[in-house]
């Protein structure tokens, strides 16, 4: 045993008799060591960053050190400018401390370093210092949508600067990407593919929330050559709580709103060889007036299937082309017979009511199809919502393997879908 821990166990033994020989120690105005103001331990204390430099490698670890048989280190706290902690080490014999974390490019450290001296007496040293700039590519965030008031069902998107694909390089950005709803909603990230996440509560949003997503990435080590920089963050608000069941056997679409019950409109959808997609989709946007051609999904001009025509009160539901709107020439068949190429249609009258109704975001669910296709996860709009919450979890990379539960459309897959027009 050192000399140090042998004066600093006869010092404890002392406290311990205490209440019953008074005035054995006087190191405080009470006689316990701690109630004493803390000494200076600059000169006892080494750090491996200069206090006041502005030009720390941060790729080095951060080190103190104990430099004297005086005292030893008790603990060591070093926060960055905005409260993060680097988490370190620190040795049984209480002489050396060592960072175990990276530290961050271009970041204000301030580092606290507690010891005890050889009389049990507790002192201080307060050191800090910056780390110098990144000299590689800057990694930011790009949020979306756009700032704005949006349905219950609207996910947040995460498009990154450059492709993460490492399981650990993937934890460092997900767990820099921070999700506040207030009220508060249980929610995760989903990566889609190398460059994309998106972020969707275990239920649909509350109405009427607050929602704001960061990135707290600035100087953090994504990989060799690539730090973290600058990313603007992002807020939305939820609007009232509208929702869509289109059943299409039944041929209806019945729309609610908080709860109850709008408005059940009769609809028809896709017929055989053009079936709608079953599934939960998402309002991608509004567009009051579209031309829509046939040609534009490869049915060629003057077919029996062809067309050409000018369509009103438009809501986007899916990339490839499927939306709600006037249909007035199918009138005697809303309500009773699917005979759309995949669009859901309904009366001019109701569907301008439902275009006055309904915004990004809002939440229309297809059932009872009849050898449709399931609307995917990914690819053709925001089909997030078709995937179980097991399911989502799994596509992170801090609840699961970080991989998509379902993959989105292939390139030349949803060139094939997507349905041109022109306004």
């Amino acid at each position: 045993m050192t000399d140090i821990r042998k004066r600093r166990t006869a010092v404890s033994c002392a406290l311990l008799l205490g209440p019953l020989a008074v005035g054995l120690t006087a190191c405080g105005e009470d006689g316990h060591p701690l109630a004493a103001a803390p000494y200076d331990a600059g000169s006892q204390v080494e750090l491996s960053a200069e206090d006041g430099s502005d030009d720390v490698d941060y790729r080095k670890p951060l080190v103190v050190t104990a430099e004297d048989d005086e005292a030893l280190l008790t603990d060591v706290v070093a926060t960055d400018a905005g409260g993060r902690h680097v988490r370190g080490r620190l040795s049984e014999d209480g002489t050396r401390w060592h960072s175990t974390a990276p530290l961050a490019a271009g970041t204000r450290y301030t580092v606290r370093v507690s010891t005890e001296n050889e009389d049990g007496e507790p002192g201080r040293r307060t050191v800090r210092f910056g780390t110098r700039p990144s000299d590689g590519k800057k990694f930011t965030v790009t949020f979306g949508p756009e700032k704005g008031e949006y349905g219950v069902g609207q996910p947040l998107v995460a498009e990154l600067s450059h492709k993460v694909k490492g399981r650990e390089q993937r934890e460092t950005v997900e767990r820099a990407l921070n999700v506040r709803s207030t009220p508060r909603a249980q929610g995760g990230w989903h990566w889609v593919d190398a460059q994309t996440l998106h972020y969707r509560p275990k239920e649909y949003w509350p109405s009427h929330a607050s929602i704001s997503v960061s990135a707290a990435l600035e100087g953090i080590k994504i990989r060799d050559g690539l730090r973290g920089g600058v990313s603007k963050p992002l807020s939305i608000r939820t609007d009232d709580r509208v929702e869509g069941t289109v059943d299409l056997a039944a041929h209806t679409l019945t729309v609610t709103r908080d709860g109850e019950e709008a408005r059940t409109i009769p609809i028809s959808a896709g017929k055989p060889g053009f079936r709608t997609r079953v599934g939960v989709k998402v309002i991608l946007g509004k567009t009051q007036f579209l031309r829509m051609t046939s040609g534009s999904i490869g049915i060629p001009a003057g077919s029996s299937e062809s067309y050409d025509l000018p369509v009103y009160w438009n809501a986007r539901l899916t990339h490839s082309g499927e939306f709600l709107h006037a249909a007035p020439w199918s009138s005697g068949s809303q309500g009773i017979a699917n005979t759309s190429h995949g669009c859901t249609g309904m009366s001019t009258e109701n569907a301008k009511w439902l275009f006055g109704l309904v915004q990004k975001g809002d939440v229309f669910t297809y059932v009872n199809g009849d050898g449709g296709e399931q609307m995917p996860a990914f690819g053709n709009g925001f089909g997030d919502w078709n995937l179980s919450w097991s399911e989502w979890r799994e596509g992170s990379a801090l609840t699961g393997e970080g991989k998509p539960a379902q993959a989105p459309l292939g390139d030349i897959e949803f060139a094939q879908a997507r349905l041109r027009f022109q306004a």
